[in-house]
Formats: structure tokens, C-alpha cells, sequence
């Protein structure tokens, strides 16, 4: 039976939610097209023509009519560390604050998954420096600690602006000077940055990880309703920017037709660059169900075997 996610959106215990997203998630793979994602796949990998047959698992080639070689236990250690923007403008819309409240549920998601499958697992939460780094480690207690910090992000109210804003590049340098060994670095962030020279900066600083040799995921999370499309009512409004809480006062039809204009660009802009610097680009609104994060990390997570 498929996870109704908009329904467990509502519950507060973070660790029951991640164990719930993770199993229905992995139903729904075994129910859709794509059996090469299944609970075996921390134990095997899809088989590559031309190599030795000697460890083929006839037994998931029976229920898959795939082929799939048995995984040793030093081929599945993968090293992934989540970095999770918690800049004021996460935060929006308020009062549900459901860019941040997405990302949380998505990297609790992920660390379940990534524990399943005896992989290590970090998390980094910033704003305009880091607030919070833990080790990379695969053990339980580790993910019960990473879940307790995401859940007390849930808890916390939003500050009030204070003119701090998100600084993406400062703190992805550091962490890129800082991972030892090659690893898989997923961020969360909605990418706004004070201006365009920001912007570039960040993507330098992605850059900077994909020179150390390191995979990158990015999620540009959004409430793309209001965020992308300017979908809101004809009515006077006060627009606030959470981060430095300057205020403007106008109706969304004076400004809306410019407004997609630029935000189309600045998207198509991101997405254009991280593919040159093959970085994994993912879109993802806040509305929407946890299953294309979980399954652009699959996807990622093979092409790196």
C-alpha cells in the first residue's frame, strides 16, 4: 500500500517519519519498473558484461530477470555527508516553514537509508558560517544522534532577521579543505544568495569539492508556487526578506511577469553550470513527495560503483 507522505507530514517524531518514508519508499521500488533498486541493493550491485560470472546471484536474476553481482562488505562503505542550509530563508513560508521542514524530513530519509546500507553518514547545518558538523560514521547511535539534531531543528522558531544571510560558498570550502577521502556530498539549499557574484561564488565552491574528487548532489529547494511561479493572490501585500527584513509593499501583478522571468533564468543558469561541472542538479519543491530525493540518491549512489 503506497505511504500517503502529505498525511505523515504531521507527525513529530522524526524517527518513526524517516523509517516510514525509507519503507514505503523502497515498497513503491518494488512495485514500480525500476527493480534494479531493491532491498537487496546494499548487498549487490548490477552486473557489468565482460566481467567473471563467478559471483552472479542467480536467486534475485530468478525474481528480477536482472543480473546482479554479490557486493563485498568493502565495496558498499560509502562515505556521504549531508550539508543542510539553515539560513533565515529556509525557513519561508512561514508559519510551517516548509523549505527547512522538507530538507530535515529528506536528510533524516537519507541518513536512515544510508544506515541501512552500512554507510557512513555526516551531517553539516549552516547558515553564513557552520552551526553545526558531526563525524561521518555508520553506526545506529550515530544515526540516532544525527536525528535528534534535525529534530531539534524542527522545534527551534526561526530567528528574526538580522542581515546574516547564507553563505553556500564559504562554508562548502571549508568542508571541501576537510573530507579526507573521496565521499558523496548532498546539499540542501534554495541556492539565494545576495546577488549574482554570491551565486558564482557558490558554484565555485561546488566546484572546488568535484576538484578534490568528491560527487556532489544538489537539491534547489523550493515552495515553487509562490517561490518560482509568484503564484499569489490579487491583493496588496508586504513582501519581507527573512535574511536582512527589508520590507516592500505592491500587488504580485506588477512584478510577477518580471519576476518568473528572472527566476527561470537564475534556475536555468544553476542547472546549465552544474552540469558542466557535472555536479547533479535536482530540483525539488516543497510540496511535492520525498521519493525523487531518495531516488536521485540511489541513482547517484550507483553511478559512483
Amino acid at each position: 500500500m503506497p505511504l500517503d507522505l502529505s498525511a505523515i507530514r504531521s507527525f513529530e517524531n522524526l524517527e518513526f517519519l524517516a523509517r516510514q518514508l525509507v519503507d514505503g519508499f523502497i515498497t513503491g521500488l518494488h512495485q514500480s519498473p525500476y527493480h534494479g533498486f531493491s532491498v537487496e541493493f546494499s548487498e549487490h550491485r548490477l552486473y557489468n558484461p565482460g566481467e567473471s560470472t563467478r559471483h552472479i546471484d542467480w536467486k534475485v536474476f530468478a525474481r528480477t530477470d536482472k543480473l546482479f553481482v554479490k557486493r563485498y562488505e568493502e565495496e558498499t562503505n560509502l562515505r556521504c555527508h549531508i550539508l543542510l542550509d539553515v539560513s533565515p530563508s529556509m525557513y519561508y513560508p512561514a508559519p510551517g516553514y516548509e523549505k527547512l521542514k522538507f530538507s530535515v524530513l529528506a536528510t533524516a530519509a537519507l541518513t536512515t537509508l544510508l544506515n541501512r546500507q552500512r554507510d557512513a553518514v555526516g551531517l553539516v547545518t549552516f547558515a553564513d558560517t557552520i552551526e553545526l558538523q558531526t563525524p561521518v560514521r555508520s553506526t545506529s547511535t550515530h544515526r540516532h544522534t544525527l536525528l535528534l539534531a534535525l529534530q531539534q531543528l524542527l522545534d527551534r522558531p526561526p530567528a528574526p532577521a538580522s542581515g546574516r544571510q547564507t553563505d553556500v560558498a564559504a562554508v562548502v570550502h571549508a568542508i571541501a579543505q576537510q573530507i579526507p577521502k573521496r565521499s558523496l556530498v548532498i546539499v540542501f539549499s534554495d541556492m539565494l544568495g545576495r546577488d549574482a557574484a554570491s551565486q558564482e561564488a557558490a558554484l565555485t565552491a561546488l566546484q572546488h569539492l568535484k576538484h578534490q574528487h568528491h560527487e556532489v548532489l544538489l537539491f534547489h529547494v523550493l515552495d515553487r508556487a509562490t517561490e518560482h511561479d509568484f503564484a499569489f493572490d490579487e491583493r496588496p501585500y508586504i513582501f519581507e526578506d527573512l535574511e536582512t527584513g527589508l520590507e516592500i509593499k505592491l500587488q504580485p501583478n506588477q512584478v510577477r511577469e518580471q519576476y518568473r522571468a528572472a527566476m527561470m533564468d537564475f534556475e536555468q543558469e544553476l542547472a546549465l553550470r552544474c552540469g558542466q561541472l557535472k555536479i547533479d542538479f535536482v530540483p525539488v519543491d516543497v510540496r511535492e513527495p520525498f521519493d525523487k530525493v531518495l531516488y536521485a540518491y540511489l541513482v547517484k549512489r550507483a553511478k559512483g560503483k
